[in-house]
């Protein structure tokens, strides 16, 4: 037996190209999974290379360098977010849609310093995710802030009849300019959509007398709008008739001016032949004057001023 037949073999040997073979393919493997990634048709991706900002990435496959040397943050610029205040939504698919405190964020002060629980909410959109993701630290609690505190100085400028009732409307429009301008100021990359006053009561110790008074209030309203109503009905009815017979007195004062005229017109023009041929014009006169009245009298008997003994021509019947 010579030397080298004497050595022990390493069974490693026998598998040593399988070995080899397994560690390029995972390392292969390796490098597909963490060179793709998807990114959804909501959102957009911020790519990092050693956490330095690269470039925004729009949904579909896209690639990357491997093993982490590019890092992923999905911001979800299409889609509509919501904040809540005074109130929470059970499973909210945004955790940063309730505050902590509810109570506390709803308790607020009035411009004539009466208590008003307000509950509202604000909808926004992320326009830029290079600021949303680097200019602030947290700009959901940012926005939040900046929420309550625009709520509170819109609301603290106006009475609790005004929150309660009539000025809901005109609260949310000027919050909603108001909180843009401020999330436009500290850059956070967001736009707001909306801000909804929900529940807005007065405290709970007085809120039964302030609804009598609320009731009161609308029953008031609904009066005068009947009233108005009535108003708008009848008014307008009498209106129309008078101007009809307005028109009417009018239509019917032209008409007769326009007869006279024609009859003095007339007159002129008959006057005018008579004084160039008075016998003929006297002789027509007459004929068409008789030719008037003639058919209107129902019997008719015609004697010669000289005839004598006309009486037995009328056929008289004295029986009836």
């Amino acid at each position: 037996m010579s030397y080298r037949e004497s050595i022990p073999k390493n069974p490693l040997h026998k598998y040593g190209h399988w070995i080899s073979l397994s560690f390029w393919l995972a390392l292969f493997a390796c490098i597909v999974l963490t060179s793709f990634y998807t990114v959804p048709a909501d959102s957009a991706a911020i790519v990092q290379r050693f956490g330095k900002f690269l470039r925004t990435e729009e949904p579909g496959l896209r690639f990357k360098a491997p093993f982490g040397v590019d890092q992923i943050t999905q911001i979800p610029i299409r889609r509509q977010l919501k904040l809540e205040f005074g109130f929470a939504t059970p499973d909210a698919s945004n955790p940063f849609q309730h505050g902590q405190d509810p109570e506390m964020e709803k308790a607020m002060v009035t411009g004539d310093l009466n208590e008003a629980q307000v509950e509202w909410i604000v909808q926004y959109r992320i326009n830029d995710p290079k600021l949303y993701l680097f200019e602030v630290r947290d700009p959901e609690e940012t926005l939040r802030a900046a929420s309550e505190a625009v709520m509170r100085e819109v609301v603290g400028d106006r009475t609790v009849d005004e929150v309660i009732t009539v000025g809901r409307q005109e609260i949310e429009n000027e919050s909603k300019v108001v909180l843009q301008k401020v999330v436009q100021q500290y850059q956070l990359g967001l736009s707001i959509d909306l801000v909804q006053l929900k529940n807005v009561n007065p405290p709970k110790q007085v809120q039964a007398s302030f609804n009598e008074v609320n009731q009161s209030q609308q029953e008031k309203q609904r009066s005068i709008n009947i009233a108005s109503g009535e108003y708008n009905k009848v008014v307008p009815r009498a209106r129309g008739e008078a101007a009809r017979l307005l028109a009417e007195a009018q239509g019917y004062s032209q008409k007769r001016i326009n007869e006279a005229e024609g009859d003095a017109a007339l007159f002129n023009a008959v006057f005018a032949q008579y004084q160039k041929s008075p016998d003929v014009t006297r002789q027509r006169i007459y004929l068409e004057t008789m030719s008037e009245v003639l058919p209107k009298v129902s019997r008719k008997v015609i004697v010669d001023d000289k005839g004598q003994q006309v009486l037995p021509l009328l056929q008289l019947h004295t029986g009836k």
